[in-house]
């Protein structure tokens, strides 16, 4: 099995369907699982209109597919890939749990869905910034 999915990979279409579909893939098992860490359901608010959910949401989003982009650009194989981006999920996932941490003064998850939009700005802003630092990690 594990050569014939070598084997499409090699032509370039099959590529970028390879990696298309284990983004899409990742992305929703990822996003499910931060949506388990967080106290409030991050579709309802979005689908509510609270752009401070929508940002940090989006700022998982890019990170995550961030920390693959460089994994692919590494030139590792669709299995590294998968593995390395697991690895960015989890110190992503790391990073909004210590933003919790370090600010007991507030609760980061309360301050979002309440649609503060400068929790929710810094929220996206460490899941982008970070998902740089580990990308490079890897490269």
């Amino acid at each position: 099995m594990e050569h014939t999915v070598d084997a499409m990979l090699n032509h370039p279409l099959g590529s970028v369907i390879g990696y298309f579909a284990v983004a899409v893939l990742e992305l929703i098992v990822f996003l499910w699982l931060f949506e388990m860490v967080t106290r409030y359901n991050c579709w309802e608010e979005i689908r509510k209109g609270n752009v401070a959910v929508s940002m940090a949401t989006g700022g998982k989003i890019f990170g995550l597919c961030n920390v693959m982009r460089f994994s692919i650009q590494s030139g590792s194989s669709i299995y590294e890939t998968m593995k390395w981006s697991l690895v960015g999920f989890v110190l992503l996932l790391a990073a909004y749990l210590m933003f919790e941490f370090l600010t007991p003064f507030m609760s980061i998850d309360k301050e979002i869905a309440a649609d503060n939009r400068a929790v929710g700005l810094t929220a996206m802003l460490i899941s982008a910034s970070l998902s740089y630092v580990i990308g490079t990690a890897i490269l």
